[in-house]
């Protein structure tokens, strides 16, 4: 079988894992503290804090910008729901945003039209745009527009360490960058997540809200805030540790993989992703014709050994959300997000799958659309 993803763990990873089981300092300690580090000089950041999981992030992220109820907060309509989740969470609205077709992500102008259309009853306060499956969005635009209108910017760049955008890297353009090292991710910790942050008080907020809400004060341990427990732990950190030092060399061949699809799907009909600079490749998402039974070419791939999945979710047809917001189901009908969630189709895309790998997925893909 073909996997769809498979984490690369290697035996320094497990030496690493090793060394902090045996000596007994599991929980959140130095591993944790030296892996913000370098994780804060990899993104050019004064400040990364490693958490529980991007989820985590995100909610952290919001908790602490005082974002909650009577506030909205526009998130693209085609991603993963741990986006809009985390704005339901925290007693916030998303406010979904359609998406462009061959990127997958949110654009300025979308945004821009969502800003002038938006007369609910709550007040718009964020922007949560999504580097979808590593892809850059033009987030010196995003910024500006943000900027004009008083909004706070929460990238999600669950699937985007190492994205490079024009001006830096994601997760470090807005008020806070969220990570994901989830192990379909370049970088796996198991479960496991990190926030990019300038701020240094925004910084000391998220710390506290991340453990209990917990200080160390004259007397002992004092709890100042209701807090929450999203710490990541020291093994977990040893093991992202070692995978930083391979990460650049990882989305280099997962860029030459992507062109060895592109080279073998162009032509078809089947609809590839554009081609973004700086694009870091965590998934390859095609689209297939509307004519074509996704359901059909899934159950054929995995009969000839070859795992595949749904790229995203269209939110708003999603039973939760579309019970609670109708009409932004009925605005979106039609739009970019449902089509992707319908027949997007990602391929497996992984370091060490290699070339004839991905002659073979392309090749058996070919065949059952054209069936």
């Amino acid at each position: 079988m073909i996997p769809l993803a498979r984490p690369l763990v290697g035996d320094d990873e497990c030496a690493a894992v090793e060394r902090v089981l045996r000596s007994g300092k599991l929980v959140h300690g130095e591993e944790c503290e030296a892996f913000e580090t370098e994780l804060a000089a990899y993104l050019g950041v004064p400040h990364v804090l490693v958490v529980s999981s991007g989820t985590a992030a995100l909610h952290l992220s919001l908790l602490a910008m005082g974002i909650g109820p009577g506030d909205a907060v526009l998130v693209p309509d085609f991603t993963f729901p741990a986006t809009a989740n985390a704005v339901e969470l925290v007693g916030a609205r998303p406010v979904f945003v359609d998406v462009d077709a061959s990127t997958y992500n949110v654009t300025p102008d979308g945004l821009a039209e969502a800003i002038a259309r938006w007369d609910g009853p709550e007040r718009l306060r964020a922007v949560m745009p999504v580097h979808e499956f590593g892809c850059p969005i033009d987030m010196a635009a995003v910024m500006d527009l943000a900027g004009r209108h008083g909004l706070v910017v929460v990238e999600d760049a669950a699937c985007a360490l190492g994205t490079r955008c024009a001006g830096g890297l994601a997760g470090t353009f807005g008020a806070a960058g969220c990570f994901s090292f989830h192990p379909r991710k370049s970088l796996t910790t198991g479960e496991g997540g990190a926030i990019a942050v300038r701020d240094p008080e925004l910084v000391e907020r998220l710390a506290l809200l991340r453990n209990h809400g917990m200080r160390r004060g004259q007397l002992g341990m004092e709890f100042v805030l209701a807090g929450l427990n999203y710490r990541m732990t020291n093994f977990q950190a040893a093991l992202g540790r070692v995978q930083m030092r391979r990460l650049d060399g990882w989305i280099a061949e997962r860029e030459g993989l992507q062109a060895r699809y592109r080279q073998a799907l162009e032509g078809s009909c089947i609809a590839l992703p554009a081609r973004v600079d700086g694009h870091a490749w965590q998934t390859f998402m095609v689209v297939l014709p509307s004519a074509v039974d996704r359901g059909r070419v899934m159950s054929e791939l995995k009969e000839a050994g070859i795992e595949s999945n749904q790229g995203a979710q269209a939110l708003h047809v999603q039973p939760h959300f579309l019970a609670r917001y109708p009409d932004e189901a009925r605005r979106l009908e039609g739009g970019a997000a449902g089509r992707l969630c319908r027949q997007g189709l990602a391929l497996p895309l992984f370091p060490d799958m290699g070339g004839t790998a991905v002659e073979s997925v392309s090749c058996a893909l070919l065949r059952c659309v054209s069936a």
